[in-house]
C-alpha cells in the first residue's frame, strides 16, 4: 500500500510539473500573439498558430496521464481535489492557447492595414496585464496560496476597463474605412484578452476550492 501511495503521489507531482509547462506555453503564446498583432508581424502570427498544435498535443498527454491515474487509484478527499483542479486547469490553459491564435489570426487579417496607435497601446497593456495574471495565477496553484489566488479579481479589473474603452476606438476610428477595420480586429483581441484574464480567475477560484474543499465564484475583492 505505502508503494502504490509513493507511487501515485509521485505521478501526482509529474501531472503537476506537465501542468506548469502547459502554462508557460500559453504565457509565452499570448505574449507572442499581442506582438504580432501591434506590430503586424505575419511571421510571428504564424509562429503562434503552430505553436498551438505542440500545446494541444501536451494537453492530450497529460489528460491521458490523468485518466489513467485516476482509473488506478481512484483518489478521495484531498488527493481527488487534486486531480480535478488539474484537470479543470489543464483545460483552461489549452483554451488560453486558443485564445492567442485567435490574436494570431487578427493580426493575419490586420495585414495592411493602418494600426490605430492608442488602440495598439492599449492592447500592448493588456497583453502584460494578462501575462502577469498567468504567472499569479499558477504560482497561486504550486504555493498552495488563497491569498494570491485572491487577488486575481482585482488584477482583472483594468484588463476588463480597457476592454470597455475599446468600443470607443472603433467609434472614433469611423471616418476612416481602413482604420476602422483595423480597430475592428483590434476589438476582436481586447476580447480575446478579456478572456483570458476571466480564465485565470477561473484558476484562483478552483486553486481556492483545492485549499478549502469550497467552490464558488469570487467578487472583485477576491472573496
Amino acid at each position: 500500500m505505502t508503494d502504490t501511495r509513493s507511487h501515485f503521489h509521485k505521478s501526482l507531482e509529474q501531472l503537476e510539473r506537465d501542468l506548469i509547462d502547459v502554462a508557460d506555453r500559453a504565457e509565452q503564446m499570448v505574449g507572442m500573439a499581442v506582438e504580432s498583432f501591434c506590430n503586424l508581424d505575419m511571421d510571428l502570427a504564424q509562429r503562434v498558430v503552430d505553436l498551438d498544435d505542440a500545446i494541444d498535443e501536451t494537453f492530450l498527454v497529460t489528460r491521458e496521464k490523468w485518466l489513467q491515474l485516476m482509473a488506478r487509484q481512484q483518489p478521495m478527499g484531498g488527493d481527488l481535489r487534486t486531480m480535478a483542479v488539474l484537470l479543470q486547469t489543464a483545460i483552461t490553459l489549452e483554451r488560453t492557447g486558443d485564445q492567442a491564435v485567435n490574436i494570431a489570426k487578427m493580426a493575419q487579417a490586420a495585414s495592411g492595414l493602418p494600426p490605430v496607435e492608442l488602440m495598439v497601446n492599449q492592447i500592448n497593456e493588456m497583453g502584460d496585464l494578462v501575462r502577469n495574471m498567468i504567472r499569479a495565477g499558477i504560482d497561486s496553484f504550486v504555493r498552495r496560496d488563497i491569498d494570491e489566488a485572491r487577488l486575481l479579481p482585482a488584477m482583472d479589473e483594468p484588463v476588463d476597463r480597457l476592454n470597455r474603452d475599446m468600443y470607443r476606438q472603433v467609434v472614433e476610428a469611423g471616418p476612416d474605412r481602413d482604420r476602422l477595420e483595423f480597430a475592428t480586429k483590434g476589438l476582436m483581441v481586447s476580447r480575446a484578452l478579456e478572456r483570458v484574464g476571466d480564465q485565470v480567475v477561473d484558476i484562483a477560484e478552483h486553486v481556492a476550492f483545492l485549499i478549502t474543499g469550497e467552490m464558488g465564484e469570487f467578487d472583485e475583492s477576491g472573496i
